[in-house]
């Protein structure tokens, strides 16, 4: 006897079969347990766990591609032998903190990349619970944001300089509004000069503009009793 053919699994409201991984119950379609894994571990971002000791006992495939470390390399608390120096203390500092306080937390540090070098990287970590809902630890995922921290350090860097040149007392043609820079010359103002800076200005004439407001008085015609416009 020809056993019956098995019709596929097919989603809610649809004739179409199921996608692989999905396993179709009486109400939502569940993913499987394969699925699941492949989810976690392929996802585009890295992922880790800690337990209630506070070390981590789970890396996911991405992260340990990226760091180029096996995981019995980064499990308890060898992760943190990728971090910089410099963002060690305050990056353990904030997880601890939150920790203890069963809060959410977000930082970005630099972190050692399979090739060596250090990239920042956002981490945001969240509490989780166990089937009991029990405080169980902590989940969290890192993304890579070195351009994006490098190209924001950088506009600062670039701002503190303009600012470093336009603070201060600059002296300003109050007629043609040319400034005068650390070498004597005189040059037009840039509009950003006010809104990019603290800078306030005294105000004169520059001797182009001197000699005009000069020619201009000798100009003048004379008064009614002879006399003529004298500058002061």
């Amino acid at each position: 006897m020809v056993a019956p053919a098995v019709r596929p699994p097919c989603s809610r409201n649809s004739a179409r079969p199921a996608p692989p991984g999905i396993v179709v119950g009486m109400h939502e379609p569940q993913l499987s347990a394969d699925a699941y894994r492949q989810l976690v571990e392929q996802s585009p971002v890295l992922t880790w766990r800690s337990d209630l000791t506070k070390a981590c006992d789970y890396f996911n495939e991405r992260w340990l591609a990226w760091t180029g470390r096996t995981l019995a390399q980064e499990l308890g608390n060898g992760w943190a032998d990728g971090v910089h120096a410099d963002d060690f203390d305050r990056c353990v500092g904030i997880h601890f903190t939150a920790f203890d306080a069963r809060q959410p937390f977000e930082m970005e540090y630099r972190l050692r990349r399979a090739d060596g070098e250090y990239r920042w990287i956002w981490d945001r970590g969240v509490p989780f619970e166990d089937d009991q809902g029990r405080f169980a630890g902590f989940i969290g995922s890192c993304i890579d944001v070195h351009d994006a921290v490098e190209g924001r350090a950088a506009k600062a860097r670039v701002m503190d300089l303009e600012m470093n040149r336009l603070t201060g007392l600059l002296p300003i043609c109050a007629a043609c509004h040319k400034i005068r820079d650390d070498v004597g010359y005189w040059q037009s103002v840039e509009q950003y000069v006010t809104r990019h800076s603290d800078a306030q200005f005294t105000h004169g004439y520059c001797p182009i503009c001197d000699d005009i407001a000069v020619a201009d008085l000798d100009a003048m015609p004379a008064v009614p009793d002879g006399r003529t416009l004298q500058r002061t």
